[in-house]
Formats: C-alpha cells, sequence, structure tokens
C-alpha cells in the first residue's frame, strides 16, 4: 500500500426534460421509437445510473447497466435500490409501450427478489420487463436482471395504475 488515495470522480450530464413535452401526443410506441432514435432527450435517470434503452416492443422493454463501484452499498455490492431502479424502468415502459396517446401510468407496488450480487466485475447486465395482463385501470407487469452469461440475478413485479 503506498499510503496515497486514489480520488474517484463521476460527472453526470443530461439534456432537458422538458423537451420530452413533445411526446405528449404520441402514443407509447412512437415515444420510445423517438427516445432510440435521440428524437426525444433520454429521462435524466437514465444518465444518472448508467441505463440504457436496449431495445423495445409493444408490451416489452429491456434497459442495459454495466455496474461500477459508483453503484455499491457499504458492504461492497451493487445497491439493491439499483437493481430495483431498473428492474421498475423496464417494467413501467413495458407498459408505457402499450397505451394510446393522452394515456399515463404509474407504479401502485414494486415486488423485488434479490438472487445474486453484482459488482463492478459482473459485466453488462440487461433487465428486460413485459407485460403480463393490462386492463382498463391497471396493469400487471414482470421482469428480470440477466448477465451475459444469461444468469438471473433478480426478477421483479409491478401493478402499473393507468392513468386515463
Amino acid at each position: 500500500m503506498t499510503g496515497v488515495e486514489i480520488r474517484r470522480e463521476r460527472t453526470h450530464t443530461w439534456e432537458d426534460p422538458a423537451g420530452m413535452a413533445a411526446a405528449a401526443g404520441l402514443d407509447g410506441m412512437a415515444v420510445f421509437a423517438k427516445l432510440l432514435a435521440g428524437e426525444l432527450p433520454a429521462p435524466p435517470i437514465l444518465s444518472l445510473l448508467g441505463f440504457e434503452l436496449d431495445s423495445f416492443a409493444e408490451g416489452r422493454a429491456a434497459f442495459t447497466l454495466t455496474p461500477g463501484e459508483h453503484h455499491y452499498n457499504p458492504l461492497g455490492t451493487v445497491h439493491g435500490g439499483v437493481y430495483a431502479t431498473l428492474l421498475d424502468s423496464a417494467m413501467g415502459c413495458a407498459v408505457h409501450t402499450t397505451l394510446p396517446a393522452g394515456v399515463g401510468y404509474t407504479s401502485m407496488d414494486l415486488d423485488v427478489r434479490f438472487l445474486r450480487p453484482m459488482t463492478a466485475t459482473t459485466g453488462t447486465v440487461t433487465a428486460t420487463g413485459w407485460v403480463v395482463s393490462a386492463g382498463r385501470r391497471t396493469a400487471l407487469a414482470r421482469a428480470e436482471l440477466r448477465n451475459s452469461a444469461d444468469t438471473l440475478l433478480a426478477d421483479a413485479s409491478s401493478t402499473c395504475l393507468l392513468l386515463r
């Protein structure tokens, strides 16, 4: 040990989220097409935590993350809140892809099961969310978080309230 402390630093920049107002008249699929094409600003939470929108289809959404030590809890593993936010994002966005213009949603509950730890050596992980069922007022979604070897790290479920 040299006695020299290495300073770790991370800079965060994001686009003005007011630009999302352009999505007001779009259905969910159009919103995600514009997000993926860079025609709408990404929600700031993505750059804050290092998530990337990987793919989407009607009723499905996937995000990737390469965990780093800036995601760590006091035990030296990725904080459960990072897992939860990633899984919640995948499920909520899966629901969003099914919505017509003018309809919003909000999470009513979130149930996460943490199965394996993540660290800075885990490599890129993918959270995939899908809609299990949807009615006029609520939608049920599930998600899985897997590493590049397709090992399940966590899974989750959520009920979303549809705001008509």
